[in-house]
This record gives C-alpha cells, sequence and structure tokens, in this order.
C-alpha cells in the first residue's frame, strides 16, 4: 500500500503545472483611457491566462510604425465569444477598441476587435469587468 501511496505522490508532482501569474485589469489597464486603434496583426498568442495578439499601428503624428500588444480574454472566453484559433491571422487588419496600459508602454486590453476584411466584430472575453 505504501509503495503506491508513494508512487502516486510522485505522478502527482511530475504532473503538476505551476499556475501562470494572473492579474487585475486595474492593477495593469486605465479603463478611464479608452483607444480606438487600427492596424496589422503581426503574431497570436493563444494561451492561458490571457490571448495576446500584436499590430503594427503607424503613428498619425511621425510616420512611425508602432507594435502594440494587446490583451484579450482566456481562449475558453475567446471560444464562447465566437473565436476559434483561425479567427485573426498575421496580416490581417484590425480595429481594436480598448483601454490603455497604466505604464505608459504601447499595451492595451482590447474589449472589441473588428476584422476589416470580414466587417466582424468580436467581444474580446477582456478581463475589464473581474477587478
Amino acid at each position: 500500500m505504501t509503495r503506491h501511496l508513494a508512487a502516486g505522490l510522485v505522478m502527482l508532482f511530475l504532473t503538476a503545472v505551476p499556475a501562470a501569474p494572473h492579474h487585475s485589469f486595474a492593477a495593469e489597464f486605465d479603463a478611464s483611457k479608452p483607444f480606438k486603434l487600427t492596424g496589422v496583426v503581426t503574431k497570436v498568442e493563444w494561451q492561458n491566462p490571457h490571448t495576446w495578439f500584436y499590430i503594427d499601428v503607424v503613428d498619425e503624428k511621425n510616420d512611425k510604425v508602432i507594435n502594440w500588444a494587446m490583451e484579450m480574454g482566456s481562449p475558453n472566453g475567446l471560444m464562447r465569444a465566437g473565436w476559434t484559433r483561425n479567427t485573426m491571422k498575421i496580416g490581417d487588419k484590425v480595429t481594436v477598441e480598448g483601454s490603455v496600459a497604466r505604464d505608459g508602454s504601447p499595451t492595451g486590453n482590447a474589449r472589441v476587435v473588428l476584422l476589416t476584411e470580414t466587417g466582424q466584430r468580436l467581444f474580446a472575453a477582456s478581463s475589464q469587468n473581474d477587478n
């Protein structure tokens, strides 16, 4: 019996996966500073606890391209909102509405994503209401 218990504990430790850190919306983003940006998707990271995508946005003031990081909800939340892994692909033009990062970096929490090519407007399973 002890051998089985020891084997079970070893298996438990071998299969344990460390939990990814999670933050509150209010700690990272400022809901009083909304944005609406249009750009071209450069990368999509479909992962827990948040899906991230990156878009190149042309700064209208100086014509420089800035790569913005956009946080969305979890893959599960996105699938419930109508997303699949293939909904947004590298090269797609999108318009994103959301809230900017408190630290001033080109980072945002996406609330809505408009897929320019199809006109599809999707909820981004934002963590904004999870304060």
